[in-house]
């Protein structure tokens, strides 16, 4: 465990200290402790600041797209993994759709680019002799979301499978027979028993996708953000990156990045409290 706990503790816990930088004139050839202190000037100009709301509103409908249309997609493909009963026809769909895990944002842009883009391989094989485009995604603002979930959906919806197959797993086989016995069919063996015993393990990952709800994937959108042009596919941390790193506001971009910190606390912990309510036990008890 020593080398994840070190890494928890060097970038995440240690890295908390940097938020000071929002309460200063930050200036990294001077450092965190010599800069001067400037109060609330940061978050001043920050929420004064209309292309931050833009990001802040660009982000929440994208992480709102990802829950409902993302999220349940591995349930649905642990469902249907666990119900195939051979083992090796199991063990081979597995391997397949958890490879895309491990192929780079980089690369998996690129072949949507190569399939969906204006010269891709669909208006190579179906476009019309007169130059026209039948498909350009990449062109097309209105399409930036749609895009961003399907990406993610081909790239992570296998590995976001493992922890479902094995909540499914644990379930009771005679709770399937007792449930056949007096009569449930499919569907209601699934919403009687799958359900009800696999619920503590969804609400456990809802609570940690709201935890990052403002965080949609970095990489993921700076490496399109360009083709869709910053009114669309600006977001919360590729505003932090291009006003920190590109333009050197460190100060009010350590702001946008702790304002987004504390929201997501606030999320994990307003519906951790849900949980308890409604007879979970939630990320914690």
């Amino acid at each position: 465990m020593a080398p994840g706990v070190l890494y928890f503790l060097v970038f995440h816990y240690g890295a908390l200290f940097g938020n000071v930088a929002a309460f200063k004139d930050y200036v990294p050839f001077v450092g965190v402790m010599d800069s001067p202190w400037v109060g609330l000037q940061n978050f001043q100009a920050l929420f004064a600041e209309p292309a931050f709301w833009n990001a802040a509103w660009n982000t929440l409908s994208l992480s709102l797209a990802q829950i409902i249309f993302f999220f349940p997609m591995p349930l649905a493909l642990a469902l249907l993994l666990h119900s195939v009963s051979q083992g090796r026809a199991r063990k081979f769909v597995q391997s397949v759709v958890y490879l895309p895990h491990f192929i780079s944002w980089v690369i998996v842009i690129a072949l949507f680019q190569q399939m969906l883009g204006g010269d891709g391989l669909v208006n190579g094989l179906f476009g019309g002799d007169d130059g026209k485009h039948l498909v350009d995604v990449f062109g097309n603002p209105t399409a930036f979301q749609p895009l961003m979930v399907v990406e993610l959906v081909w790239k992570d919806c296998g590995w976001g499978t493992i922890i479902f197959l094995a909540a499914l797993h644990n379930v009771d086989e005679g709770l399937y027979e007792a449930a056949a016995i007096d009569g449930a069919g499919p569907w209601r063996r699934f919403w009687h028993v799958t359900l009800p015993s696999i619920r503590p393990v969804i609400i456990l990952l809802l609570i940690l996708r709201l935890g990052e709800i403002l965080t949609v994937g970095f990489e993921q959108i700076l490496l399109q953000r360009d083709s869709f042009g910053p009114a669309t596919a600006e977001v919360i941390d590729t505003f932090v990156y291009y006003n920190a790193v590109i333009d050197g506001h460190w100060g009010v971009s350590t702001a946008a990045a702790l304002f987004k910190g504390v929201i997501a606390a606030c999320l994990v912990f307003a519906a951790n409290k849900i949980a308890h309510r409604l007879g979970e036990q939630g990320v914690y008890r």
